[in-house]
């Protein structure tokens, strides 16, 4: 029989746990389990035995005691399960304690271990104890269930631990309930980490002592395999990961114990074999008995792997919860690694072999990491040899799992095996003709091939990232690669071809930024990964590696492909990861003056744009002041302006000259585009104020916005020099500048703008598609100068104004949003390539301006209103620009939660007003043509973006639903509320938010709608249905609704009937029957919440407190003239006063809103 739990006769419940900081949540308090002897015969024994448990607990306690700071407190813990909540800095002494108290008595200390277990499941129950010798093998049987008590609403497990029957008894809901194993957060994950140390640690502190007592382990053996049988999700997960860290520690026992037993059987004999005169017999004995005894420790300790083995792993390895089985799998791998001998054959291998089948990938990921750990070791590979042949197949179609880690780790073992395969049949390689690097070579020719003929995608990047943890080595070769690429073909005739070379050139690209880098590129990585000390050494070798090699070897790669563009590119980008310190150390200033000289024929070369950024930013980077290379690089960068401006000057000079530029043919503007587009690359990276560019290339826009005949060549350029300029002497000016330079530099600003306003309706797409971005730059460069603490930033501050918003939006809806017409024409194939490539850099040019112009919105630089006419395309362009208006979205929200809401709620307002206007008003609203449909998929779409998080999204979801209703209601002032509202029907629209409300919002914004009904209302008519719909919404998820809606077709009048208003948790109220006009007049009278009834009243100091929380969060839907009177000699029904209603509702709200402001 289940003993029922009393005071008289149980021990001392643990304290509740009280910590609550930053490092323990309040989650982690944890209510202790009730533990007591339940079959003692004598009040006499019953007594004896709670003294000697309260002493006993009372000791241990004392010696177990943790000091924990909190909040300049020091917090002590107790119990065990505190201990480890806390952390493990105690974990050793906690341990030897409670083995200390398990020696004075081990069934105290015992139930103490149990009672750490049921916690750390997050059992928030009881548990209680029978002996199991005061029962009947019989009745034993029949009490190991698990059962549910209808009358208490308690769940009991009755199950075996022995010596004793335990009885667990929890809430129902717990299933439903979260347990520590599965909590989230950091302090979470430290505390499933000090669990499994806390039972690394108990094996440890016993296995010299307790842990062969046929006792200690029986006992926790069948508290884990009864926990692990239960049908709770918490039990079981918790048991069979104590199970199984448990069997791990147990192996680590029996290894030390094998070790030990070969030891002595070696010195038995050797003191066997000794001379007869010098053999002692007691030596002898001493030695025989120490083999026996750890024989005989052996046999238990295999014996207590089996029972766990057999007991728990055999069950739970195929449990339905992937979080036990992925435990399970991972648990057995390291038994094969620690203990090959007893786990690593077919026996044990199969559940590997099983589970690379599983439908989680997480269980899949463990078996992959398990084998990966086998076949890493030479010496275990032989034992594998059936599970290969058998489970093969599977193995290799792994990588085209669909989880991305599981298809990595596949690989990365298909890998191992491939290298154990090649070490059997390995052929020595000879290097062909004398060649040094002739193994390499055609390595490098096969993988050059592979990423030239398999057109997975054109990013070398992430090629030479796959294979770098296995072909590193290969793949710094840079000597061989670069030996290849200088390579002549009249030396060999199978050199490399031009789509060859420009492969092994990305690949030199990609595999010196993996070195110099040490993190994978973009995507292929959740974060930059952390480089330990010895990843950081080698980073640091091999920046070395390349800096020294490069150094040498790059003007030669730059002097043989100076013509090609692509090329130069790529391989101008190597510098920057040089270490710029060994040209001096090593003396190699003439390898610098080599690539400084090439450098300067190839920007003397080319005009192209990628080319000419990369030749300045290699400046850039050898330019460093720091450096001791400093004045020997300013100096070459020095000559290369000083020429380049000449040429410039002259071009500029013979143009002006011409009649004003109109007799210029078209190689001057051609020499005057390409002098421009070089200037403009090395002003982006460098000051070039000293050379007085401004004046030059200002003319030249001046002349443009006055007479309009500039080529588009000459302006585009000549507007981004312009920019330039005026941002590096913005710079200079910010620092410190005397008031009269402000002055002059704001007017030039100002003059800037209005000719970039300008440029906003050129003829030419591409100069007004610079002006726009140019513009948006400066003005999120110009209104964000810290103008409080900068009084030069206050004069240079800058910000648009509203016919400048105006035009920037109106560009966007014209050059983004505007569809183009495309014709239907019969095209090659060649041509559909072309124009399909075109499209994309049309589309990728738009999303560059959406983007430019949400930066001013996110910013504060124009109203967030604007983005209304932004998120009004959000449906129809949600495949080319969908991501930018949410990332936008998100930004406004973030930044202020009231104002996004209402940018929201004006473009629907927007949307539906033209649609209202688009049809006609004498036949009725619509609602079920198309742009209708539309506008409540795109208020869907807006109600998703809120995410699940309600309390944090309270505030923005309430503020929709009052400007709706406001808008909704609009027009319809002077009616007497009786007459239909014009714009009825756009409740419909924001119903759709209405599932994003709490429970006590739903409420409020219900009876914010109230304000604007008339009653006795009649709304037998479809026209009405649109305010029937939408209240439905806000009562859909409330109790007894089909009392509140009676009918679709007719709607009672609130505050009419007699008892059913106050049966409903949504009710009115009682409301006086007055007209529209006269109950806006008497809105004081309204109760926003005291209007909601329920069954009983409890107390008026929580509905208080209720009200108050509710105004703080939600002020707009409850403003002063809302305020609450309660009289308890109001308006009563039947009995019941309208307080006491009020107030019982008032319980049922405040649980979600404490809940809530946990949350947030």
């Amino acid at each position: 029989m289940i003993a029922e739990p009393s005071p008289a006769s149980s021990l001392p419940s643990q304290k509740e746990n009280a910590v609550h900081d930053e490092t323990v949540p309040e989650s982690a308090v944890q209510n202790g389990s009730c533990l007591r002897n339940g079959n003692l015969k004598t009040p006499r024994e019953k007594r004896k035995v709670r003294e000697q448990c309260e002493n006993i607990r009372r000791n241990s306690s004392n010696n177990r005691r943790v000091s924990h700071l909190q909040n300049g407190e020091v917090v002590e813990a107790v119990t065990l399960f505190e201990v480890v909540s806390m952390g493990k800095r105690a974990m050793q002494s906690v341990v030897d304690d409670w083995v200390e108290a398990y020696k004075q008595d081990r069934n105290v200390a015992l139930l103490d271990l149990i009672s750490f277990f049921i916690q750390c499941s997050g059992c928030q129950g009881m548990v209680t104890a029978e002996m199991f010798q005061s029962l009947h093998k019989k009745d034993v049987m029949r009490k190991m269930t698990e059962t549910f008590d209808e009358e208490t609403g308690l769940q009991y497990k009755k199950f075996m631990a022995y010596p004793w029957i335990l009885t667990v008894t929890w809430p129902v809901d717990m299933d439903n309930e979260d347990y520590p194993l599965i909590r989230t957060g950091p302090y979470w994950k430290k505390f499933k980490a000090n669990f499994c140390e806390f039972i690394a640690v108990l094996v440890r502190q016993c296995q010299c002592s307790i842990l062969y007592d046929s006792y200690l382990m029986d006992t926790i053996i069948s508290l884990l395999t009864g926990l692990a049988d239960s049908m709770v999700r918490a039990f079981r997960h918790t048991s069979t990961l104590a199970a199984m860290k448990l069997l791990t520690a147990v192996v680590s026992v029996h290894l030390n114990l094998d070790v030990n037993k070969h030891n002595a059987q070696r010195l038995y004999e050797v003191e066997k074999n000794r001379i007869s005169g010098k053999r002692t017999s007691y030596r002898l004995d001493q030695l025989q008995r120490r083999r026996k005894e750890y024989e005989q420790k052996l046999l238990e300790i295999q014996n207590v792997m089996n029972a766990i083995f057999k007991g728990t792993f055999l069950n739970r390895y195929r449990d339905v919860i992937p979080e036990i089985r992925a435990t399970c799998i991972e648990e057995i791998g390291s038994w094969m690694k620690t203990y090959p001998d007893a786990f690593l054959n077919d026996s044990y291998l199969k559940y590997i072999g099983w589970m690379l089948y599983d439908k989680q990938a997480e269980v899949r990921l463990k078996c992959l990491l398990g084998l990966q750990g086998i076949y890493s070791r030479k010496d275990l590979v032989s034992r594998m040899d059936l599970f290969t042949s058998r489970f093969k197949d599977r193995i290799v179609s792994m990588p085209l799992d669909k989880d991305h880690e599981v298809a990595v780790q596949a690989m990365k073992l298909l890998m191992l095996l491939s290298q154990l395969l090649s070490h059997e049949g390995d052929e020595e390689v000879l290097p062909r003709r004398g060649e040094k690097f002739g193994a390499s070579t055609d390595q490098l020719k096969t993988l050059i091939r592979f990423f030239l003929e398999s057109e997975l995608h054109k990013h070398v990047a992430y090629l030479v990232d796959s294979l770098w943890d296995w072909a590193g080595k290969f793949l710094k070769d840079w000597e061989c690669m670069t030996t290849l690429l200088l390579k002549n073909a009249e030396e060999d005739g199978e050199a490399l071809s031009d789509a060859h070379e420009s492969a092994l050139i990305e690949i030199i690209l990609a595999t010196v930024r993996e070195a110099a880098e040490g993190h994978p590129p973009v995507g292929r990585g959740a974060a930059r990964k952390i480089l330990s000390v010895k990843e950081k050494k080698i980073q640091l070798e091999d920046c070395t590696k390349i800096t020294e090699h490069f150094i040498m070897v790059l003007p030669q790669l730059l002097a043989k492909y100076s013509a090609d563009a692509e090329k130069v590119t790529n391989l101008l980008q190597i510098p920057q990861y040089y270490d710029l310190d060994v040209y001096s150390t090593g003396h190699l200033e003439k390898h610098l003056d080599a690539l400084l000289r090439e450098v300067k024929d190839i920007v003397a070369k080319h005009s192209d744009m990628s080319v000419l950024e990369a030749s300045s930013r290699t400046y850039y980077f050898l330019c460093s002041e720091e450096i001791a290379i400093y004045s020997q690089v300013d100096g070459a960068r020095t000559q290369l302006i000083d020429e380049l401006v000449e040429q410039l000057n002259q071009l500029l000079n013979s143009f002006w000259q011409k009649e004003e530029g109109f007799c210029a043919d078209a190689g001057e503007i051609s020499q005057i585009h390409s002098a421009l587009r070089r200037i403009a690359a090395f002003h982006n990276a460098h000051d070039l104020t000293k050379w007085n560019l401004y004046d030059k290339t200002l003319r030249l826009l001046v002349f443009e916005m006055e007479r309009g005949d500039l080529s588009v060549q000459m302006i585009l350029p000549a507007l981004q020099c312009t920019y330039f300029s005026l941002l590096w002497q913005l710079a200079a000016a910010v620092e410190n500048s005397p008031k009269e330079t402000l002055l002059a530099l704001r007017r030039e600003l100002r003059r800037f703008c209005q000719i970039c306003m300008c440029f906003l309706h050129h003829k030419e797409k591409d100069v007004r598609e610079k002006a726009f971005m140019i513009l948006c730059d400066w003005l999120l460069i110009l209104s964000h100068q810290d103008s409080n603490n900068n009084e030069a930033a206050g004069l240079l501050d800058y910000l648009p104004s509203t016919s400048l918003q105006e035009k920037l939006l109106l560009f966007i809806q014209e050059h983004v949003f505007m569809e183009e017409e495309e014709e239907s024409k019969d095209l090659t194939e060649e041509e559909e390539r072309k124009d399909k490539n075109c499209k994309l850099n049309d589309l990728h040019e738009k999303r560059s301006l959406l983007a430019a112009y949400c930066k001013l919105i996110v910013h504060n630089v124009v109203e967030m209103a604007a983005a209304a006419e932004i998120y009004k395309h959000y449906m129809k362009t949600y495949n080319d620009f969908g991501d930018i208006i949410k990332e936008t979205l998100s930004r406004t929200r973030h930044n202020n939660k009231i104002q996004s809401a209402k940018t929201l709620i004006l473009c629907l307002q927007q949307l539906f007003q033209t649609h209202v206007e688009s049809h006609d008003s004498s036949s009725g609203m619509d609602l079920s043509s198309a742009s209708f449909t539309n506008i409540k998929e795109l208020a869907r779409r807006f109600s998703l973006t809120f995410g699940w998080d309600q309390v944090k999204s309270r505030e923005s979801v309430a503020m929709i639903h009052k400007e709706g209703i406001e808008f909704a209601f609009q027009g319809a002032t002077g009616m007497d509320g009786k007459c239909l509202p014009p714009k009825l029907s756009f409740l419909l629209i924001i119903s759709e938010f209405s599932n994003k409300l709490l429970k006590p919002d739903k409420r409020l914004v219900y009876a914010y709608l109230q304000r604007y009904i008339a009653e006795p209302l009649s709304c037998r008519g479809d026209e009405w249905q649109p305010l029937v719909w939408y209240r439905n919404s806000l009562l859909a998820n409330e109790d007894e609704e089909s009392s509140v809606l009676s009918s679709l077709g007719e709607w009672s009048p609130v505050g009419t009937s007699k008892t059913s208003s106050f049966k409903r948790k949504l009710s009115n109220g009682s409301l006086p029957e007055t007209s529209h006009t006269e109950a806006a007049r008497r809105d004081a009278d309204f109760q926003c919440a005291s209007q909601l009834a329920s069954a009983t009243g409890k107390s008026r100091k929580k509905l208080k407190s209720r009200e108050m929380h509710l105004q703080e969060h939600l002020p707009f839907l409850c403003p002063a003239g809302l305020q609450r009177r309660y009289s308890q000699d109001e308006i009563k029904t039947e009995g019941v006063s309208v307080k006491d209603q009020a107030e019982d509702t008032s319980e049922d709200v405040d649980i979600d809103v404490v809940g809530a402001d946990q949350d947030s």
